[in-house]
């Protein structure tokens, strides 16, 4: 008789309890920590464990056709992109749904997890007890760690980073401010859209180191991220058939006064706002480039010219981290972290990591996804390959998804979806033939 493993999950928000639902169904024992005081992670608007980057207004960017868990349709009376609060009420829902809440400790936070010399895992909680298990899955999230950069001179104004924006009072007053957001992605877009109303800033600008493509929501009167390329399409023909049909539909980013891309659409990740657009071309939002230095009550652009400024807020990204883990061999060399299948480090077979990666189009179900193999190999129904074959397999999975994409640190877990799914679909049947 084969004895169960004794399983930690860490995080509470949608990649831990589709995970915690997934092992529920192989009947596998587990515990889960979640930090807070309730579920939903980056979800929970004013989450009192500090991780969440919800602002008041957020709307999910991804259609509500892409982010349903496979097994829990979402309501039908839902819109097309649904408030923050919608999708909060839809993760409760599918907790209680699958009666997953009494599993969770709440308010308990892992503190340390240390790897031992039989390989497995010593785990510390904030309560002061450690905990002994055979595997750890880390579903953390990674959009709670704010990078801000460094620039030269200082400011004297307010600053913040986009993860501490509530809303347009609170916790600072942005109305009749000269306000700089700076940054050209999706926290960029909203934020900078929401304060350029003129009853709110004196004046907004948006500062890019470098253009980006600013994609609708909508194309042809449908969610544009409804519309998938065939299984059978090559994905480079698939992506150029996009390409052309974006730039057909958007014209010429320079036109609408923002910094000219150095890339072609899809090969950096989209920046999506059904608004931003029109604010830029109503005069709304005043596009500058890139920062040069800071200058007391002003910044100093690379071009030369200087706008006085009263805030800033730096829509400028996350640091993937993992404070816990005590091995150095575990933590991320500049914000890349390579993994098998987006998952595993090889030689660390028993440690998983659910949703981390940054896929196209949707997150909400990528862990839904992952959970199949994770389940499967905690079960003895997969087996791993070896650790030189899931290097090599990194090095081309990496180069599938991240080789078309300009080097950023924001590209360095990017996946595409369908590609990915179809995949991991087949990788499971490899590891249960591996493991008959």
């Amino acid at each position: 008789m084969t004895v169960s493993p004794s399983i930690c999950i860490i995080g509470a928000g949608c990649s831990g309890f589709t995970m915690a639902k997934r092992l529920k169904d192989h009947g596998l024992a587990y515990d889960q920590f979640e930090a807070s005081d309730d579920i939903g992670g980056n979800w929970y608007y004013k989450n009192p464990n500090g991780m969440s980057a919800c602002y008041q207004s957020l709307h999910i960017d991804t259609s509500k056709y892409r982010l349903a868990f496979e097994d829990y349709p979402v309501p039908d009376n839902w819109p097309d992109f649904p408030h923050h609060a919608e999708l909060l009420q839809y993760f409760h829902d599918y907790v209680d749904h699958f009666e997953l809440r009494d599993a969770i400790t709440f308010s308990t936070r892992v503190e340390e997890a240390t790897r031992r010399s039989d390989g497995g895992w010593d785990v510390t909680l904030s309560t002061g007890e450690t905990r002994s298990y055979d595997a750890l899955i880390v579903a953390n999230g990674h959009h709670w760690d704010p990078r801000t950069p460094e620039y030269p001179g200082d400011f004297h104004g307010y600053q913040m980073h986009s993860h501490d924006y509530c809303d347009p009072f609170e916790p600072y007053d942005f109305r009749g401010k000269r306000v700089m957001v700076v940054g050209g992605g999706n926290s960029a877009m909203d934020i900078a859209s929401e304060l350029s109303q003129r009853p709110l800033s004196e004046k907004l600008f948006v500062s890019m180191r470098r253009g980006v493509w600013v994609l609708g929501k909508y194309a042809n009167g449908q969610p544009a991220d409804k519309a998938v390329l065939p299984s059978w399409m090559p994905a480079k023909l698939g992506r150029r058939l996009a390409q052309r049909a974006i730039k057909k539909q958007l014209g010429k980013m320079e036109d609408y006064g923002l910094p000219k891309p150095d890339h072609e659409p899809l090969e950096g990740h989209p920046s999506v706002s059904g608004e931003f657009l029109t604010r830029v071309g109503c005069g709304d939002i005043n596009p500058k480039g890139a920062i040069d230095r800071l200058d007391g009550d002003g910044v100093i652009f690379a071009d030369g010219s200087r706008e006085q400024i009263d805030a800033i807020i730096w829509a400028t990204g996350y640091n993937i981290s993992f404070p816990f883990l005590t091995d150095p061999e575990l933590q991320p060399e500049n914000n890349a972290y390579p993994l098998y299948k987006r998952m595993v480090k090889p030689g660390f077979e028993n440690l998983f990591f659910l949703g981390l990666a940054q896929p196209l189009p949707t997150l909400v179900n990528l862990a839904e996804q992952q959970s199949k193999l994770v389940a499967a190999a905690l079960a003895g129904k997969y087996g791993f390959p070896d650790a030189a074959e899931m290097e090599r397999v990194i090095v081309e999975d990496e180069a599938i998804h991240l080789g078309h994409f300009y080097e950023s640190k924001r590209h360095t877990i990017q996946v595409d979806f369908g590609t990915y799914c179809r995949d991991l679909t087949k990788e499971i049947e490899r590891g249960g033939q591996r493991r008959a």
